[in-house]
């Protein structure tokens, strides 16, 4: 009975043991013994056979039963019991019951007990393995301690205490060596479930890495009073930082830079001397653009904001200032900000604006075939298309300097002639690109888009309807810090995308493919009260 009892102890003790040795619950390391017995006993009893081992947890006693189910005609004895025969062991027992009967113990033999440690092994690891994993995932997205493990062609493998961690080589700063031994700080950036356990990836070039590093300096970011917005990084080169106060009285760039510049140095220093401009966030987009492109002075700023570019123009000496090395400071304000930012000479903007202007007045010399002096008048005033002229209030035109009603109404009249030939014409050239008449009854499509759609292809409503946004607005890729545009077939139309997705939803509905969004309650209570109006002023009236 001694000899029992110890084995039961150890029983316990080994459990003990595992569960404190891997950091897993003391019950899966029990589940899985159970687990391993109960293979055992199956190999004993027959793999058919439905056996069912428990540990006592106090005592260590193991208790084996098979289970058997309760049926009125036996196909197999080994599972299944006759229901006379269940109810002299439970007189409540049913067809369909499973009914559980002990099983006297026995010897593991030498190839089971093997058998039953694989079992173990196998559970415990992935009990291990789910442990790591929900420890990880909970830790993504902060800044982790750990020392290195070894270096494996370039990549650096860290332990963590309760697990291993890998920094990729394009992960590491540029020039930055680690050798086994050495303390690593890096940011947690994902954790992945993998056939040999979790895989914890860090990384010392993230954004969010510098971000981190500036909250554990930085008191008033920990706290939530200052709150970093935005983050570029050339990683070991240079850094944009945009960060905001939501206390008036405190400084954000001072706060970060610190006393003598001793929190910035700190970060600085951890990033192997990568250079920071901490930049003060701003919601006016043209003022947050005119602080990333710091320390270049800025003298003029021109926003886009359907397409998302902006032109910045600076004064000639401040252009390489302003492009920075190898166009570092566009590139990293652009990521800053998320616009496009293109950068012009005060000489250059004035060109470009003197070249639009002639072009405008060419435009308007041919079209409405007028002079020189009339087509600059028209350009100087604002005037950028045939369209603004021909469909402006016949004040707007009268009231130039020099015009009268006659002149205006003239030169409307001769706007309007020249786009009725510019509409025949496009409308030829359609029908020649075959564009199918249907096609000009979608909602926000033009003649000239029309032709351009048949250019490319597209010619029936179907066609339309089986487009995407970037189809026909193109899109923008960005790669490597370089902006490559990809044109789409609308190009040149000024069409938002918002406009582009009106357009393709306008001929799915014409299609048939969606159907046409329900009125709201709002709207068909506006136009009930507009009906009822209606009725009121035509009784009144009769």
């Amino acid at each position: 009975m001694m000899a029992v009892s110890a084995n039961r102890l150890e029983l316990l003790q080994i459990a003990d043991a595992v569960a404190r040795e891997k950091v897993i619950d003391r019950q899966i390391v029990l589940a899985a013994m159970e687990d391993a017995i109960q293979k055992a006993a199956r190999s004993r009893y027959g793999q058919e056979t439905e056996v069912r081992a428990e540990i006592n947890p106090k005592t260590g006693e193991i208790r084996l039963s098979r289970l058997l189910l309760v049926v009125d005609q036996i196909e197999n004895d080994a599972t299944q019991i006759l229901l006379e025969d269940a109810r002299r062991k439970n007189p409540a027992a049913q067809v369909g019951d499973w009914i559980a009967e002990t099983l006297p113990p026995f010897d593991f033999g030498r190839i089971a007990a093997q058998s039953a440690k694989q079992v173990i092994v196998q559970k415990v690891r992935e009990a291990e393995r789910d442990r790591q994993f929900d420890e990880f995932k909970d830790r993504v997205g902060t800044v982790v301690n750990g020392l290195v493990k070894r270096v494996e062609y370039g990549n650096v493998v860290v332990d963590l205490g309760r697990g291993e961690a890998v920094v990729r080589r394009d992960e590491l700063l540029p020039r930055e060596v680690f050798r086994p031994g050495d303390r690593i700080r890096a940011y947690l950036f994902d954790v992945r479930r993998e056939q040999r356990g979790p895989q914890v990836f860090l990384s010392r070039t993230h954004p969010q890495f510098m971000s981190k590093l500036f909250e554990q300096e930085v008191p008033e970011i920990y706290d939530g009073v200052i709150e970093v917005k935005a983050v570029a990084r050339d990683p070991g080169s240079r850094a944009k930082i945009a960060v905001i106060s939501r206390d008036s009285s405190i400084d954000p760039v001072g706060a970060c830079v610190g006393m003598r510049g001793s929190r910035v140095q700190a970060v600085v220093g951890e990033l192997q001397g990568e250079k920071i401009d901490i930049i003060p966030w701003s919601p006016d987009v043209a003022t947050f653009i005119v602080n990333a492109l710091q320390p270049a002075e800025v003298s003029k700023v021109v926003l886009d904001e359907d397409s998302e570019k902006i032109e910045v123009v600076v004064p000639e000496a401040q252009l390489s200032l302003a492009i920075g090395r190898r166009g570092q400071n566009v590139r990293l304000a652009s990521q800053l900000t998320g616009w496009d930012i293109d950068i012009l000479t005060e000489a250059e903007e004035s060109e470009r604006r003197q070249k639009e202007f002639v072009q405008r007045t060419q435009t308007f010399m041919t079209a409405l075939n007028v002079d020189e002096v009339v087509g600059q008048l028209l350009a100087s005033e604002g005037f950028r298309t045939v369209e603004e002229v021909a469909y402006v209030d016949p004040t707007d035109v009268s009231s130039i300097e020099g015009f009268d009603e006659e002149t205006a109404a003239e030169i409307q009249t001769r706007a309007r002639d020249y786009l009725t030939a510019v509409e025949e014409e496009f409308d030829a050239k359609r029908k020649a690109l075959g564009v199918e008449d249907e096609l000009k009854t979608v909602e926000g499509v033009s003649t000239a888009m029309l032709v351009a759609l048949g250019e490319n292809d597209v010619k029936s409503v179907e066609d339309l309807a089986g487009c995407a946004t970037d189809d026909l607005v193109g899109w923008t890729e960005r790669k490597d810090g370089e902006t490559t545009k990809h044109a789409g077939y609308l190009d040149g139309f000024e069409l938002s995308r918002d406009e582009a997705e009106a357009i393709i939803m306008a001929a799915r509905i014409k299609a048939g493919w969606v159907e046409a969004p329900a009125e709201t309650d709002a709207d068909s209570a506006e136009e009930g009260a507009a009906d009822t109006e209606a009725s009121a002023l035509s009784e009144h009236g009769a």
